[in-house]
This record gives C-alpha cells, structure tokens and sequence, in this order.
C-alpha cells in the first residue's frame, strides 16, 4: 500500500505530494523536493543559497515529521543548488551538515544544477526515509490517501 501525505503547514503541492509511505516490511517515505517556500508560497531567501537551504530544511522537516519520522531517520537525499561554484555548492552542504541531516547511514548526492521549478529558487533537497514503527505521526493531521 502507498500512502501520499500532503503536509498542511506547507505550500500546497499543484501536482503532487510531499511525501509517500510504503509498506514494504520497512516502511520507507519517499518526499517530494523540500523547496524554500514558506506556507503562502513565497520565496524564503531570494538570492541567498544559505538561507533558502536553511528554509529547505525546515521545510523537509515538516514533511518527515507529518509522516512519523525525522531527520535521523532519512537515509537518502539529493541536494540541488542552482550554481557551477562548488563553493556555493559547499555553503548549502554545510547547512546540511550543521542540521543533522548528514549523520548516521544516509547517502546524498550534492548536483549543481541550471535551473529549478520556481523563479528565484536556488536550493531543493529530495529525501527517502524509514518511517519507524509505532510513529505517533502515522495518523497525523497531514492528508494522506491509500492507494
């Protein structure tokens, strides 16, 4: 069974969930781009990487915890920065480093890119996680339909 869950205190997906559960034995959520928009849908940051990773983490945040998990327990990510410097690419891994994201059994993928989904937007970061058993989140307020 999959689970989509949209996360109320984000900026409403158009298309999309934030994030998706699976029941595999271990069940895994598969989160959609955190992106550094606040709940109104405005651009945290404009022109500062640090500060919309930053705004991307809290946002990552959010969707873990609405669907029972946190940022110890993701165990994959790609992180996106808008930049051909790996100095800016450098500056957005720290603040994912300083977060906590990077401990523990987790693989990343850090990608300079051209371009991202919204004007302005210069960080977004993709996450797989464990949702652990007995999460008190499992039912929370964020939507979630079975499929």
């Amino acid at each position: 069974m999959i689970r989509r869950v949209t996360v109320p205190s984000l900026f409403p997906p158009p298309t999309y969930a934030h994030a998706s559960v699976v029941e595999a034995g271990t069940r895994l959520a598969f989160l959609a781009g955190s992106v550094p928009l606040d709940a109104g849908g405005e651009l945290v940051g404009p022109g500062d990487p640090v500060r919309q990773a930053e705004q991307v983490i809290a946002n990552l945040e959010e969707q873990l915890r609405a669907v029972g998990s946190g940022l110890a327990h993701v165990v994959a990510t790609e992180v996106y920065v808008v930049s051909d410097e790996p100095a800016a690419l450098s500056a957005v891994w720290s603040v994912v480093e300083a977060s906590g994201l990077s401990t523990g059994p987790h693989s990343s993928t850090l990608i300079g890119v051209a371009c991202l989904g919204y004007t302005g937007q210069l960080v977004e970061i993709t996450a797989t996680a464990v949702v652990p058993e007995g999460s008190s989140a499992e039912e929370s307020s964020a939507e979630g339909s079975p499929v």
